[in-house]
């Protein structure tokens, strides 16, 4: 039983660290990608991994519950990673819900084809968008690059620096919420020209209704907002790289 588990322990540590972080990072973890594709992508990768990533335990003898903490321990690497991933992944789609809530669509909500979940039309339109140019570059490359490079700096069979893991959780939802108002910046900023333009009608035309007005100037000023921004989401792909860079403890 133990040389079986020390004859598959290698690979099969190599194949959770993938598999937790592809379960968490965006794309190829979205629910509308067949079950399927996704283990034999996982499972190639790890094949990949395998020929290339030496694997040295300091004890040539292992048991059962050695070997279940040492997959735990890479489960933790892999989920961590991930999840820093996710959350940066994550500021186009919050800026996007920031300008819903200015134009007033928050309560209007779709099925979400590649999550599936319930979102709002806007950020998803400029997450699809996000999505679209990340993989134009070959994004899908920077993320094999991130699971290549954790192995430079966590080792398989070492011990979860729990402190390293815990701040660059933190700081990747810090830039997620900085970004995602860099994002919504412009909006935010046209409508606080046009809420004081409202403001000084309300006084020059005081039987004027101001709140039947700025309804539809509120939707129809954050859509051509968000349709001359949109083009401008390409300058944040390069962004993502750098905020990885440095984010990821590797």
């Amino acid at each position: 039983m133990e040389l079986l588990i020390e004859n598959l322990l290698a690979p099969v540590m190599i194949l959770t660290r993938i598999s937790a972080f592809f379960l968490v990072v965006p794309v190829f973890g979205w629910k509308s990608i067949p079950a399927r594709i996704k283990v034999s992508i996982t499972l190639l990768i790890t094949l990949f991994f395998a020929f290339i990533i030496p694997v040295k335990l300091e004890d040539s003898q292992v048991t059962l519950l050695k070997a279940i903490l040492l997959l735990s321990n890479e489960a933790i690497y892999g989920f961590a990673l991930g999840l820093i991933v996710s959350l940066v992944f994550s500021a186009v789609r919050l800026g996007g819900r920031i300008v819903e809530r200015q134009i007033g669509l928050a309560m209007a909500e779709i099925l979400d084809p590649l999550t599936g979940e319930r979102t709002q039309p806007l950020g998803s339109l400029m997450e699809m968008v996000f999505i679209l140019l990340f993989l134009s570059v070959n994004g899908h490359h920077f993320l094999l690059l991130i699971i290549s490079r954790s192995y430079d700096s966590f080792p398989a069979g070492s011990i979860p620096t729990i402190p390293i893991l815990t701040t660059g959780i933190i700081q990747a939802g810090t830039t997620m919420f900085i970004s995602g108002l860099k994002i919504s910046a412009p909006v935010l900023a046209a409508f606080l020209v046009l809420m004081v333009v409202l403001a000084i009608l309300a006084r020059i035309v005081p039987e004027m209704n101001i709140l039947f007005i700025s309804l539809p100037l509120r939707v129809g000023l954050g859509l051509l907002m968000m349709t001359i921004f949109i083009p401008f989401i390409n300058s944040f792909v390069s962004e993502f790289a750098d905020f990885m860079n440095k984010l990821l403890p590797i």
